[in-house]
């Protein structure tokens, strides 16, 4: 092999992988907003769950996108390992359709596709048009990549190195090894199933060969749902034992069945393509497997269980992200199909955010009407896990908005990175009111029984804005128009409330400090109503645009 055949190689590799990448990020940004709904509606019945996890796959082209959804989803709450073992049963079978496409051997129509993609991109401005060119032109130059590895792989037939490596796979181990390995290192099945067509039809590898090679690909698949379990919850982690058990039964089976029968030469005399070929094998392995473990999905779901048993709850006082976990998608953290997954997680973080807010607020009037300081330290730590949490978000959004292809989920995220700013500003103004009890205790202040009454008011106003936000019953319009009346009255209050500390002033019935710290009182006041107001209008953008 000449160094120009090994450059053409790595050539025909680079543009066959971009292709993919390019195709699956087209129809994800086309169709990933219906994705999520779809999924979380659809999988009550098996066949139905296994229909729907097959038709997504079969759409984005990625396996790996859907079954990291489902992690997703089992992790958030919003759906059960039962359900998740239809999905990924489907998964398994719509990834076969990039290697059923391959095997039409297309390749010719290649730089039509790529050229049709290119205008669509360049010279039509509806956003729409784009992701279907992105599509187009991802098709066709993954063809081409394909051409130009097999065209650099043919004179691999007469290397006798290359021979004897590949001969070797005819060993049912090495050979499941090899694509196991392979698959986990590029993390895409289609693409390692892809490249093994290529191989086989340039006359590299035996058919009888790459079965086992193949069967190792779709164990080695595995590992993009793997990494996006780091950091989950024990339900998601047995979501990922799910996907490789399908997987390593299926293996077990069909190698069994290879070893036994002859069904290698069964599909060598039916189909002549050694592309076609190790397609159709591709899709037996999973539509068999599925049909055989259908009926037992639940007994897959109650095994994964005893494999990863329930761990006594630790309650453990680490500030850590309890919803937003890292989703990936290879070493991108906010790839394919995981912006649904990223928006119904961060919006459970940040009601969790909001909660932890509201409970400072709370305590932080109460310290200031009692004069009671006795849970200033616990206000502190809470305000301080309140930074760590926006901290936090604010750092995940910023990794995954820039990885984000679809504009309604790129301008959800950025609400999201709002709201998480507007409720730290929240806790702040709670500390602020906490800061003032203390001044009240240490300096023996006291408010007057009109300006206490008053500040009672102020509480009860300001919890109440934080309630319609956390009611995730209410419709999004009505809920901003309920918060937005009572921001009205916190600032009509505002100024009602400094008329009379005027007056009191005046009548000499309120001391200096008392008048200085009622009036920053009223400051934190109004600013309050001014971020519920500001999360409010972000939610109501965020479902505008969903």
């Amino acid at each position: 092999m000449h160094i120009s055949d090994f450059l053409s190689l790595l050539g025909g590799l680079a543009l066959f992988l971009y292709g993919m990448q390019m195709m699956s990020s087209g129809l994800e940004a086309a169709a990933g907003d219906r994705m999520k709904g779809i999924l979380e509606r659809l999988t009550a019945n098996r066949f139905l769950g296994v229909l729907v996890g097959a038709v997504i796959t079969a759409v984005i082209q990625s396996s790996s996108a859907t079954t990291v959804m489902v992690v997703g989803f089992v992790n958030a709450g919003i759906m059960t390992l039962n359900q998740a073992v239809w999905i990924i049963m489907g998964a398994n079978i719509g990834t076969t359709v990039t290697g059923l496409l391959i095997a039409l051997d297309v390749g010719a129509l290649a730089p039509l596709f790529a050229f049709a993609g290119v205008v669509l991109v360049v010279f039509v401005k509806k956003q729409q048009f784009h992701h279907i060119g992105q599509i187009l032109a991802g098709l066709g130059v993954l063809f081409i990549g394909m051409d130009m590895m097999s065209a650099a792989m043919s004179p691999l037939r007469d290397e006798p190195a290359f021979v004897n490596l590949m001969s070797s796979f005819s060993n049912p181990l090495l050979g499941i090894l090899f694509g196991a390995v392979f698959t986990a290192v590029i993390q895409s099945s289609s693409a390692s199933v892809g490249i093994l067509q290529t191989l086989a039809a340039s006359g590299a590898i035996g058919f009888s060969s790459a079965v086992f090679v193949l069967f190792g690909q779709n164990i080695g698949t595995c590992i993009t749902a793997v990494l996006a379990a780091v950091g989950t919850s024990r339900s998601a982690k047995r979501t990922t034992v799910i996907h490789l058990l399908f997987n390593l039964i299926g293996t077990a089976v069909f190698t069994a069945l290879v070893l036994l029968l002859p069904i290698t030469d069964w599909v060598e005399s039916l189909i002549a393509s050694p592309k076609a070929q190790i397609a159709a094998m591709h899709t037996a392995f999973n539509i068999v497997t599925t049909l055989l473990l259908l009926p037992l999905g639940n007994h897959l779901a109650k095994l994964a269980v005893l494999i990863l048993p329930e761990l006594p709850e630790e309650e453990g006082r680490d500030m850590h992200l309890e919803y937003l976990t890292p989703v990936h998608l290879g070493n991108q953290e906010g790839a394919l199909g995981s912006s649904a997954i990223y928006l119904n997680q961060m919006q459970r973080e940040l009601r969790r955010m909001l909660f932890m807010a509201r409970s400072n607020l709370s305590a932080g009037f109460h310290a200031v009407l009692s004069r009671d300081v006795s849970q200033v330290s616990r206000i502190e730590d809470t305000e301080e896990y309140l930074d760590f949490l926006n901290k936090e978000i604010s750092r995940r959004i910023s990794a995954f908005i820039s990885l984000e292809t679809n504009e309604r989920s790129s301008a959800a995220i950025s609400g999201c990175f709002a709201i998480s700013g507007n409720i730290e500003r929240i806790g702040d103004h709670a500390m602020n009111i906490c800061g003032y009890a203390q001044r009240l205790a240490g300096k023996h202040i006291s408010f007057s029984p009109q300006a206490q009454e008053e500040i009672v008011q102020m509480q009860d106003l300001c919890l109440q804005s934080i309630d319609i936000l956390l009611d995730d019953e209410a419709e999004t319009s009505l809920l901003l128009s309920k918060i937005s009346v009572l921001e009205q009255q916190i600032d009509d209050w505002t100024v009602q409330f400094r008329r009379r500390q005027i007056d009191r002033m005046r009548a000499g019935t309120c001391s200096e400090e008392a008048c200085v710290l009622y009036s920053e009182l009223l400051t934190d006041f109004e600013r309050i109503g001014d971020h519920a107001l500001n999360i409010g209008q972000e939610l109501a953008q965020m479902q505008e645009s969903a």
